[in-house]
């Protein structure tokens, strides 16, 4: 696309009151950008009304600077960097069936066409560490079986998406994780993350619908949403409280037909009520990320290896109708991590469960000593089973 081109496509985008959908119309009755803003202000306001009209003809603040600034950044990295409208045809196809599908949108890595089997990943932002545990898994699993994970690079689940994703062994050079963000692309969005931004770019891509220098501006990220919802054949849903932005994704995705999976938590954590909402509603409850791609009926050879063979395992449905119950105190309760350790460190492990406790709790159900009970808390935080919450909680992992 010639600088000129851009320009136009450009100055569209930045015209005061044309959203995509406004857009969207002026397109279709006029063609491309430069036919609109060589059409009469009359004839504008036959399509898009009298207000917008006036707007379209005038050109809007900043334009030269912003048309500058896409030259530069595009010239910095011709290879990584790339402006895409909606006239070119590496536009990805999910998105030209949206009711509103971004009029151009700025890429650092893989373009497109590379991510066609995409699955989004999605959480809160106050994640517990048994979350960010399961996302990870989740994504490396998803990754490894050829499905390019899709998050918005937030704090929280996000970010967890996104490392999971980048942990997967080689799938063919096949982009591993996109990043849908809510800035512009010379910005980084929470500062915490340009590392892994960097990362996602070298063995995925970051997306932006907004122009080089929007900053982190809060309406920009529920929008966003629409788009990782949109180029996501399903949404996976790690945690979420019941006003999570998540919820926003999950929605959109039903909307637009796309699948949505939720993992279930325990039942006294706020994290995991936006979870039980959605399946309440008609969500997928999913436990392993076989269960997903069961469902999307997509299987690999790397998931094969990691889910157990259909004649060594009875179908979920069976295993309901045969398992026996389980006391609620006993060893076959607290999961294979418990059973491994012995003495002190697995009690311990056993009565903590699988709800975060507070220490008074604990000593409680151990009826030990406080030294005792921290000395073995000590221990299992350095073996990696045991994270600390908030308000001195604490929660097991794995």
């Amino acid at each position: 696309m010639a600088p000129l081109d851009r320009a136009a496509w450009l100055r569209l985008c930045l015209t005061p009151g044309v959203g995509p959908q406004t857009a969207l119309a002026l397109l279709r009755a006029l063609g491309l950008p430069e036919n609109v803003f060589d059409a009469s202000e009359s004839s504008l306001a036959g399509i898009v009304g009298q207000a917008t009209a006036r707007a379209l003809v005038q050109s809007p603040q900043g334009l030269g600077d912003a048309v500058q600034a896409l030259e530069v950044w595009l010239g910095r990295a011709p290879e990584h960097h790339h402006f895409v409208t909606l006239g070119d045809p590496r536009y990805p196809q999910a998105w030209l069936e949206l009711p509103d599908p971004p009029v151009a949108f700025y890429v650092v890595g893989a373009l497109p066409e590379q991510w066609p089997r995409a699955l989004g990943v999605v959480g809160s932002r106050n994640a517990t560490p048994q979350g960010l545990q399961t996302a990870r898994q989740f994504s490396k699993n998803l990754a490894e079986a050829g499905w390019c994970v899709v998050s918005g690079l937030a704090l929280g689940i996000d970010g967890a998406a996104h490392e999971g994703a980048l942990l997967a062994e080689s799938t063919g050079g096949a982009p591993l994780t996109v990043a849908v963000v809510g800035t512009g692309l010379d910005r980084v969005y929470p500062r915490g993350h340009h590392a892994l931004a960097q990362r996602i770019a070298e063995r995925g891509a970051i997306v932006s619908e907004y122009p080089l220098g929007t900053p982190a501006l809060a309406h920009n990220f529920p929008r966003r949403n629409r788009l990782i919802a949109g180029l996501s054949r399903g949404v996976l849903v790690v945690e979420a409280a019941v006003q999570s932005g998540s919820l926003i994704t999950a929605r959109m995705a039903l909307e637009y037909g796309r699948e949505v999976f939720a993992i279930p938590g325990s039942i006294h954590s706020p994290q995991a009520r936006g979870c039980h909402a959605l399946i309440r509603q008609g969500a997928k409850l999913v436990e392993t990320a076989q269960d997903i791609l069961e469902e999307l009926g997509s299987t690999s050879p790397a998931m094969a290896a990691i889910a157990p063979s259909a004649d060594a395992t009875p179908s979920r449905r069976h295993r309901a109708r045969t398992q026996k119950p389980v006391d609620a105190g006993s060893d076959a309760n607290a999961g294979a991590s418990g059973a491994e350790l012995e003495g002190d460190l697995g009690a311990a492990l056993r009565a903590i469960g699988h709800d975060p406790v507070d220490l008074d709790t604990l000593v409680q159900r151990l009826g030990w000593a406080l030294p005792r009970v921290q000395a073995s808390l000590t221990e299992l935080e350095l073996e990696g089973r045991v994270a600390r919450l908030a308000a001195g909680r604490l929660q097991r992992l794995g």
